[in-house]
C-alpha cells in the first residue's frame, strides 16, 4: 500500500507521538509498504526508509521570546497571523493550522495515497481531506480533556486556571472532528472507553491497536552492570499528567530510610517552575541526576544502570516509559493510572496515582528484594515480547486500511 502517515507536531525526544511515526513508520515499510510522513516542525527521526514531507510552521514554542518572533512576512498568510496571535494570547493553535497547510499542500501536489493516517491533529483539514474522498485513519492516543482535568485540577490560582482553559480551546474543534472522522484507532481499551465517555461517542466507533516496542533497540545490556538504590524515570517533567511531583514527595520519603537513593530524570525542567521549587523546598536535588534530549541508544544505557524504573503518571494512554524499561529488563513500579495496568500485566509493581506515600513503600520494598527485581525484570521483557512488538501492530493496521479503503470504494 502506498501510506501516508501525519503529525501536526513529532518530537523525537518528549512526548509519544514522535515515537509513534518513527516506529510505526519503519514497521510498515519493513511489512513491504510505501511510507511518506507529512508533520510540522519539530520533525521526527525517521528510518532512511521513510519519506519526510516538512510543513513548516512558526514554531513559537521553540522562542525564546515568542513576541518578538513575529516578521513582516507573517502579514502575507492568514494562516500565519493566526497562529502568531492565537499563541500570543496563550492558546495552541498549532493543530488547526497544521490542518490548514496540509490541505494547501494536498490542493496543490494533489498526492496519491491509499491510506491516511492522522496521527491526533483531529483537525478541520483532515476532515477536508476526508470530505475530498481520501480514505482517512485517525488515532486518538488519550482523550486530551482528561490533560485538562488534571492541570486544572493542580492549579488554585484562577488566573492560571483561565490560561490552562485557554491552551486547551484547540478541544472545541477536536471533539467537533472525532464526532464526523469515520474511522477512529486507539492505543488500548482503557483510552477506548475514555475517549468514548469524554467525546461523547460510542466505544464501538474505535478500533484499538496497541503500540509496539522497538526490542532492537530497547533490550538488556548485560555488560553494564545495575547500580545499587537508582531509580529512573522518563517522565515530562512539567506537565502534571505525567505525577513527576508524587514521585520527588516520595523520593524524599525513601531517602530518609536509603541516603544512597538516586534518581534519574528524563525530562527538561522549567527553570524557576514548580518542579525546580519543590525539588528544593523537599532537599532532594542532591538525589537527582538530570538528562534531556538523550538518544534511545543513551536511553538503554541508563535503564541498564537502573535499579527500578519508576512510572507515577496519573494517567497514559497506553504507557511508552513503562514498556520501554520492561523491553530492557528493568523492573517497574507504576500507577494504575489509564492504560499502564493493560501494558504492564502482572510483570510489575502497581500502586494507586497521586498517592507519594504508596509509592514509597513499594520502592522501598522491592529495593529490599533483589530475587523478585530480577524476576520482574526477565518477566517484563518476556511480556513485551508476546504482547507489544510493531510488526504486529502493523499487520493489524494493514489489514484495518484494507477495510476502510474497500468501504471509501463502496461509498
Amino acid at each position: 500500500m502506498n501510506i501516508c502517515l501525519l503529525g501536526y507536531r513529532s518530537n523525537p525526544y518528549s512526548g509519544g507521538q514522535g515515537v509513534y511515526l518513527r516506529h510505526l513508520s519503519r514497521a510498515l515499510v519493513r511489512e513491504g509498504h510505501r511510507v511518506d510522513v507529512i508533520s510540522g516542525p519539530p520533525y521526527p527521526q525517521l528510518d532512511p526508509s521513510v519519506r519526510l514531507i516538512k510543513i513548516e510552521s512558526l514554531d513559537l514554542y521553540s522562542e525564546a521570546n515568542q513576541a518578538r518572533a513575529f516578521k513582516r512576512k507573517y502579514l502575507s498568510s492568514l494562516t500565519d497571523l493566526i497562529e502568531y496571535f492565537d499563541t500570543m494570547l496563550g492558546g495552541f493553535p498549532e493543530p488547526y493550522t497544521f490542518g490548514r497547510r496540509l490541505v494547501r499542500y494536498f490542493k496543490f501536489h494533489k498526492p496519491q495515497y491509499d491510506i491516511i493516517h492522522d496521527n491526533q491533529s483531529l483537525s478541520y483539514g483532515v476532515l477536508t481531506l476526508q470530505k475530498m474522498g481520501y480514505p482517512i485513519v485517525s488515532t486518538i492516543h488519550h482523550p486530551i480533556t482528561r490533560d485538562l482535568e488534571i492541570a486544572l485540577s493542580a492549579e488554585a490560582q484562577w488566573g492560571m486556571r483561565l490560561l490552562i482553559r485557554r491552551w486547551h480551546s484547540f478541544l472545541r474543534m477536536q471533539k467537533k472532528v472525532i464526532r464526523e472522522l469515520q474511522h477512529l484507532v486507539t492505543v488500548s481499551e482503557a483510552a477506548r472507553q475514555d475517549i468514548a465517555a469524554a467525546f461523547d461517542i460510542s466505544a464501538d466507533r474505535l478500533q484499538v491497536v496497541h503500540n509496539g516496542i522497538d526490542l532492537d533497540r530497547f533490550k538488556p545490556l548485560p555488560d553494564i552492570p545495575r547500580e545499587t538504590n537508582r531509580l529512573m524515570t522518563t517522565a515530562s517533567a512539567d506537565a502534571p499528567l505525567k505525577g513527576v511531583h508524587y514521585l520527588l514527595k516520595a523520593l524524599a520519603q525513601v531517602a530518609k530510610k536509603i541516603p544512597t537513593i538516586k534518581l534519574c530524570l528524563l525530562g527538561r525542567l522549567k527553570p524557576g517552575g514548580e518542579t525546580e521549587k519543590l525539588i528544593d523546598a523537599l532537599h532532594v536535588r542532591d538525589l537527582i541526576e538530570f538528562h534531556t534530549d538523550v538518544s534511545d541508544q543513551q536511553m538503554v544505557e541508563l535503564y541498564a544502570r537502573a535499579s527500578i524504573a519508576i512510572v507515577p503518571s496519573i494517567y497514559e494512554g497506553f504507557g511508552f516509559p513503562a514498556g520501554e524499561a520492561m523491553a530492557c529488563g528493568v523492573p517497574v513500579i507504576s500507577t494504575t493510572g489509564g492504560a499502564l495496568p493493560e501494558v504492564i500485566g502482572s510483570a510489575g509493581d502497581l500502586v494507586p496515582p497521586a498517592d507519594p506515600d504508596a509509592l514509597a513503600v513499594a520502592i522501598l520494598a522491592l529495593l529490599a528484594d533483589p530475587k523478585k527485581m530480577a524476576h520482574q525484570g526477565a518477566l517484563g521483557r518476556s511480556r513485551i515480547e508476546d504482547k507489544f512488538q510493531w510488526r504486529t501492530a502493523a499487520n493489524q493496521f494493514v489489514q484495518y486500511y484494507q477495510q476502510v479503503v474497500e468501504l471509501n470504494h463502496v461509498a
